[in-house]
């Protein structure tokens, strides 16, 4: 239940950060420009912002960056908490009179909390990856922006 209800959350934050990404600055005709010359000057400093930029907010806003799913493995978080666990286990289970059992013991306790950092590390992969994509997008409007106030439009 504890697993589902992280997920759950972990997809929730996940999505926020794509909800800011379609959020264009809004510009407002501060010297009185009509509706035609602002949708001129907005179609001109588009094409300039992405070309100064390289980057086209349509094509980025509709390909979300690649997400790592399934299971959280070849990072070796696993591999070393078994034998942080191991070692952990055998040196208790010395003391207690059975240092196998100890090292058996500790290798699966080991195993589970490697698990865990794995897929917290995962996670943090993820994250990484749509605030990158969340950058593109704001240097792309930064662009536009100075553009517009170029033009004299005031943004928000």
């Amino acid at each position: 239940m504890q697993r589902i209800k992280r997920i759950a959350i972990s997809l929730v934050l996940l999505s926020l950060p794509l909800a800011s990404i379609a959020q264009k600055p809004i510009a407002y005709p501060a010297k009185g420009q009509s509706q035609s010359k602002q949708s001129k000057d907005d179609g001109e400093c588009h094409v300039w912002a992405k070309n100064s930029t390289g980057i086209d907010p349509a094509v980025v806003a509709s390909s979300p960056p690649p997400q790592e799913t399934g299971p959280a493995v070849g990072g070796g978080e696993r591999a070393r908490g078994a034998m942080r666990g191991a070692v952990g286990g055998a040196a208790i289970g010395a003391i207690a009179g059975d240092a196998g059992k100890g090292a058996g013991v500790g290798a699966v306790a080991g195993t589970m909390a490697g698990g865990h950092r794995a897929r917290q590390n995962q996670a943090a992969r993820n994250q990484q990856a749509q605030a990158g994509q969340q950058q593109t997008i704001n240097d792309y409007y930064r662009a536009y922006s100075a553009c517009m106030q170029g033009r004299g439009y005031s943004i928000k």
